[in-house]
Formats: C-alpha cells, sequence, structure tokens
C-alpha cells in the first residue's frame, strides 16, 4: 500500500498567527472508506515506522520524542494504541502524566518528564508533558501560588511567569534537538461538540463509565480560557525544528492516520540508514559465515 498521505497542512512551525478557532476539527472528506480499510491503512504505517524505529535503534544516533496533548476525550490513549501498536515495544516507552505527586512537586516542573526521556535509538511517547505547566497550571493560577512551592518572588507576576515559561520550554527542545533528539508535538483538536457528544457515551454506555470524571465537566466550563492557553503555547513554542501538528481529532480514524503520517514524515526526514560495518568486523562476519557454513 502507498503511504503517499499528506499531513503538512497540519504542520505549524510558528510562522503566521494559529488562529486555532479556525482549524478544522473534521475533515470534508473521510480518508478512509470503511472500518477495514482504516485497519490496512494503520498496519501499512505501522510497518514502516517499525523499520525506521529497528534502524533507529541500529544507528543509536537519534531519539524521537512524540507529545501528544488534547482536551479531554479527544483519544490520546486511542491514538497512541492504535498508531504505535505494530511497533516493537523494545524500542518504544510511553509515560502518561497526571497531576504531580509531591515527590514532583519537590523538583522544577521539567524534571519529571526530563527522567523520562527516550534513550538513543527509541522512540518516546509523553501523554500530556511539561506542557500542562502552560496549560492548565495558566488556566488554574491558583495552582501555580499555592500548590507549586515556588518561592513568592517567582510567582508576583504570572504572566512573566508564563513568558519565562515558554523560554525554558523552547531553550530545552533546542538542546534535546541539538543533542539529537527529534522533538515532534501533536495538538488533537477537537471540537466542543464531539467533547459533548463523548462526555454523554461516557455516562450513558456501561463500558465506558470507568472513563468518566465529574472534574472533566468542571474544566470543559473553562473552554475558552483552555483555547486562548493553547493557541498562546503552540504559537511560541513551534520552529520548524520542533514542530506541532495541529491534527482534526473530531473522527478518530482520520485523526489516527494523520499521527501516522506526520510520525512517519519526521521518521524518514532522519534519513535512517542501516550502520555499515567497519572493514575488519565485515571480515569477521564473513569468516564465522564460512565456519557455519562448513558444518
Amino acid at each position: 500500500m502507498s503511504l503517499d498521505l499528506d499531513a503538512k497542512e497540519f504542520r505549524y512551525t510558528g510562522k503566521g498567527k494559529l488562529k486555532l478557532g479556525s482549524r478544522p476539527t473534521q475533515l470534508k472528506e473521510r480518508l478512509y472508506k470503511s472500518k477495514s480499510d482504516l485497519g490496512k491503512q494503520l498496519e501499512a504505517y505501522q510497518e514502516e515506522i517499525d523499520d525506521l524505529q529497528q534502524r533507529m535503534y541500529a544507528h543509536n544516533r537519534y531519539a524521537m520524542l512524540l507529545i501528544f496533548q488534547a482536551m479531554d476525550a479527544a483519544g490520546k490513549d486511542g491514538t497512541i494504541s492504535h498508531v504505535m501498536s505494530g511497533i516493537n515495544p523494545h524500542g518504544v516507552d510511553v509515560h502518561a502524566f497526571k497531576q504531580p505527586s509531591a515527590e514532583e512537586l519537590d523538583h522544577d516542573y521539567l524534571w519529571r518528564t526530563t527522567r523520562l526521556l527516550p534513550p538513543r535509538g527509541h522512540i518516546g511517547i509523553f501523554n500530556r508533558s511539561y506542557y500542562e505547566e502552560v496549560l492548565v497550571v495558566k488556566v488554574h493560577p491558583e495552582i501555580l501560588t499555592g500548590g507549586q512551592r515556588l518561592p513568592e518572588e517567582f510567582t508576583k507576576d504570572p504572566d512573566k511567569v508564563w513568558e519565562q515559561r515558554y523560554e525554558q520550554i523552547r531553550n530545552f527542545e533546542s538542546h534535546l534537538h541539538k543533542n539529537g533528539t527529534r522533538v515532534v508535538k501533536f495538538y488533537l483538536h477537537l471540537s466542543k461538540d464531539e467533547q459533548k457528544k463523548r462526555f454523554l457515551a461516557r455516562i450513558d454506555e456501561k463500558a465506558k463509565n470507568w472513563k468518566f470524571n465529574a472534574g472533566d465537566v468542571k474544566e470543559r466550563a473553562l473552554w475558552d480560557e483552555y483555547m486562548d492557553a493553547y493557541t498562546t503555547t503552540i504559537e511560541e513554542t513551534a520552529d520548524k525544528h520542533r514542530p506541532w501538528y495541529v491534527i482534526p481529532a473530531d473522527d478518530k480514524g482520520d485523526m489516527r492516520l494523520l499521527v501516522s503520517a506526520a510520525i512517519l514524515h519526521e521518521m524518514r526526514s532522519l534519513k535512517l540508514e542501516w550502520p555499515v560495518l567497519p572493514a575488519d568486523q565485515e571480515a569477521e562476519l564473513q569468516t564465522c559465515r564460512a565456519a557455519l557454513m562448513a558444518e
């Protein structure tokens, strides 16, 4: 199957205003004909991503960090599962970040994610990340002044805090890039109407009751504040080396295909090849081959 799906129109590198409200949450035409067709397309993407990841592992020079951010019910868990399910688990590390623990609050806000960065040759996946510190915390500034144990001198001017954190994140991701970790960020762009449908399904369907959290409805009431926070965050932290993909999320199948295409595009750009052995090691291989053939 030809993997010619282009996700570049959803790739934002910081040029121009983002205008998140005008970005589509659903494509005009669906990218797949049926569930069976969707499965075949995803499998084809998984095969090439897996091949490139194995080359990355053997090459042992690059790592890749995939960050997923979204409003509740956008489908982060399902997307990560469906897109990466065919990849050799030996080379993929997935970490989900929820409310910081007491230990995590005893460190700077980057500490809990930094210690889980992928090693060379691996793909690391963050389900939520340090970006929560300029999203949730920005929408709820009382967290900054009450729960994060920061010295007062650093919290007197919240606007300055956000500016500093955007700069810190840019510098952090630049450092990663210059040391071989390709950082790729996804915002799964869900509409407010679709979120409502998914929340109702979690309430009405027994099999989905466990997914529902009453707190999600309270956060939904702050939708506009979150959209402002996401817009500013993405604008402030996107560039050509560390892009954000703003992926339409109202149709889960389209979302998964576009995420797959974006990951594949970023991996292909690394031009990964199997390592070439030095002449002495190649000669040793041939000696071992001759010995095996002589048995």
